[in-house]
């Protein structure tokens, strides 16, 4: 005969005892389709100063070079053309 050790955790939980969910929770959610996440929940602030998406043509070997370094290659090419801008007045460069 087993003998029942008294140890154990219960594993059923009551479905009464969830948490309510509110407008604002349901805001906060992020909404998936399989594993790909389809919408953001509104959990952060927007950024004060968000990227901004163009269309721009580079030499390809800048291009190469800056894909070469690995994930993030856009990010750190925004902080090279940043620093860039720091050190160099544009309107002096030569546009040839």
């Amino acid at each position: 005969m087993s003998v029942n050790k008294g140890d154990s955790t219960p594993t059923w939980v009551d479905p009464d005892d969830a948490p309510e969910l509110t407008e604002e929770w349901l805001e906060g959610a992020h909404l998936y389709r399989g594993d790909q996440l389809l919408k953001r929940g509104r959990g952060r602030p927007p950024l004060e100063r968000p990227k901004i998406a163009v269309k721009v043509r580079y030499d390809q070997d800048v291009i190469d070079t800056f894909r070469a370094s690995g994930k993030g290659w856009q990010t750190r090419m925004n902080l090279a053309l940043r620093r860039f801008l720091a050190e160099h007045d544009v309107s002096e460069l030569d546009q040839r």
